[in-house]
């Protein structure tokens, strides 16, 4: 298998189909074909090799698009790069894969000094904005309109396919290298399940590209021939609007985007009831919210997806049929075809069914490794099972219940508190709209069970009413010692909150390995 086979597939088929829709551009899948091939043509006459990195630093796009195909179409590797980094961030990210040549669009050009500055091997700059490109830079256009197709190489297989920087909780990020193989396995075997996206539907990208669950996603649109329909950011209003106008049938979001669209008051004003596939990922969703999305998305079947960059990302999947088991709605679903999921302990021995443990994952789907990390590699990949660092259960269904990353793990007067089931009980308040628990520096305890909490608009909750609601649903031992209120919680670009920086301001100094 290789990423490029699908768009060969389309040509053969369907050529007059739109392939891509990006505000008033619109490109059929001939049209489509013929620009990624000239993009690979102009990428191999500016020295661009099988095997070397290209980089890609924008916001959603047609022509992102066209790289993650172009790149591939000459045997080279993918590397899209976090748009929410900061210039020392990204200029590491391009430094440690040897990224010489670097796609940047309109949002981002005022960075390009810098990073030539930062990484004195960036050889080549091309400008994917409309308008003149800035200086140093090559116009993206001119490239595509200035030279002739090539030949797809074909690459596939077990070639790598791209680098993938995972956020990084501590120090630097490590690039996680996929191959063909492992995307393409992930993506068919989330198809087969026969719940994450229509034939020929139209499929919307308001998630950020760069992140591999939208590129999972894309993916999966090109196998079964989505029209992909790209803005350049989830905002609610741009995502509710492009849902209406297109007739999206098929979009990857997160709970928290799901819950800005249905709170959104233009939602009632519009027709929603195109969607047939509304894939999420990073956290459940709450029983609350997915009443609410029901009914602003009437037609619309809600499949949670659970993975890791490091498993191409997705490993189980909770059916929309579980969403109507009260008891299975906490859960991250059952292995997928391509997936065989355990709950381990330390020595990796398997534990029995409803035993906490960690859980580990094996197939095609996992990655090749880490970038130049041997040492990290060899760490998280034990005779070829990914070690996920999540924290869960298995029940006798062999349905799949996350309780805390194994480091979230609140460990307080001896007893062990999981973050997640903390969060649950808060979540219950009516009066919460999200909510974060960590652990903080106790004297007394060793560590407190501490919550961050987002009030919903309009709504009020003291401390005080935050535990006596706890201690009704919780041991008492799990109850927030603390809680502060906050206006929105940090996240990051795949939708999840980042608990390294709730816990910063309490552990600096503290002499604590926490982060």
């Amino acid at each position: 298998m290789y990423l490029t086979q699908s768009l060969h597939r389309a040509l053969q088929q369907n050529p007059g189909r739109i392939a891509t829709i990006n505000g008033a551009r619109r490109y059929t899948v001939a049209e489509s074909v013929e620009r990624i091939s000239r993009l690979a043509a102009a990428l191999r006459a500016l020295g661009v090799r099988a095997g070397d990195r290209v980089a890609c630093l924008g916001l959603n796009s047609d022509r992102y698009h066209e790289y993650l195909f172009a790149v591939p179409w000459i045997g080279a590797v993918l590397n899209p790069v976090n748009i929410r980094w900061s210039p020392a961030e990204i200029v590491y990210s391009l430094a440690d894969s040897d990224s010489r040549v670097l796609l940047v669009d309109d949002t981002f050009a005022n960075a390009i000094p810098a990073l030539r500055a930062g990484f004195d091997r960036l050889e080549t700059v091309i400008f994917t904005g409309d308008g003149e490109a800035p200086a140093g830079a090559l116009r993206y256009e001119d490239l595509i309109a200035g030279h002739e197709p090539v030949a797809d190489t074909r690459t596939g297989r077990d070639s790598l396919l791209g680098i993938f920087y995972t956020g990084g909780t501590t120090g630097n990020p490590k690039g996680v290298m996929l191959s063909h193989n492992n995307l393409i396995t992930s993506g068919l075997g989330s198809l087969a399940t026969g719940h994450v996206a229509s034939q020929g539907g139209r499929m919307l990208h308001a998630a950020p590209m760069f992140h591999l669950a939208d590129i999972a996603m894309w993916t999966i649109g090109n196998l079964v021939g989505s029209t992909h329909v790209f803005i350049p950011m989830f905002t609610p209003a741009a995502t509710l609007a492009a849902i209406a106008e297109h007739q999206i049938t098929d979009a990857l979001l997160v709970p928290t985007m799901i819950q800005m669209l249905v709170d959104d008051p233009a939602a009632a004003e519009v027709d929603l009831s195109s969607v047939k596939h509304f894939l999420y990922g990073a956290s459940p969703i709450s029983e609350s919210l997915l009443e609410r999305a029901r009914k602003v998305f009437p037609a619309a079947k809600f499949t949670q997806a659970y993975g890791m960059t490091e498993l191409s990302p997705v490993t189980t999947l909770l059916s929309p049929t579980d969403h109507d088991d009260p008891t299975l709605r906490r859960s991250a679903g059952r292995a997928v075809p391509h997936a065989e999921v355990r709950i381990v302990d330390a020595d990796d021995n398997e534990l029995p069914r409803g035993s906490v443990g960690e859980v580990v994952a094996f197939g095609d789907h996992v990655m090749l490794g880490y970038w130049n990390k041997p040492e990290a590699t060899a760490e998280a990949v034990h005779d070829g099972w990914m070690h996920t660092g999540d924290g869960g259960y298995m029940d006798d269904r062999g349905y799949v219940f996350i309780v805390d990353r194994l480091k979230d793990m609140i460990i307080t007067g001896g007893e062990n508190v999981y973050s997640a089931e903390v969060e649950n009980a808060l979540a219950k308040h009516p009066a919460v709209a999200a909510c974060a628990v960590i652990g903080v520096p106790d004297a007394q305890w060793g560590e407190r069970v501490h919550a961050v909490v987002v009030l919903k608009e309009g709504q009020q909750a003291s401390e005080d009413e935050l535990r006596e609601h706890c201690r009704a649903l919780i041991a008492n031992y799990k109850v927030p010692r603390s809680a502060e209120f906050v206006a929105a919680l940090p996240m990051s670009g795949a939708g999840k909150i980042l608990k390294r920086e709730l816990r910063k301001p309490y552990w600096e100094g503290a002499g604590s390995g926490v982060s």
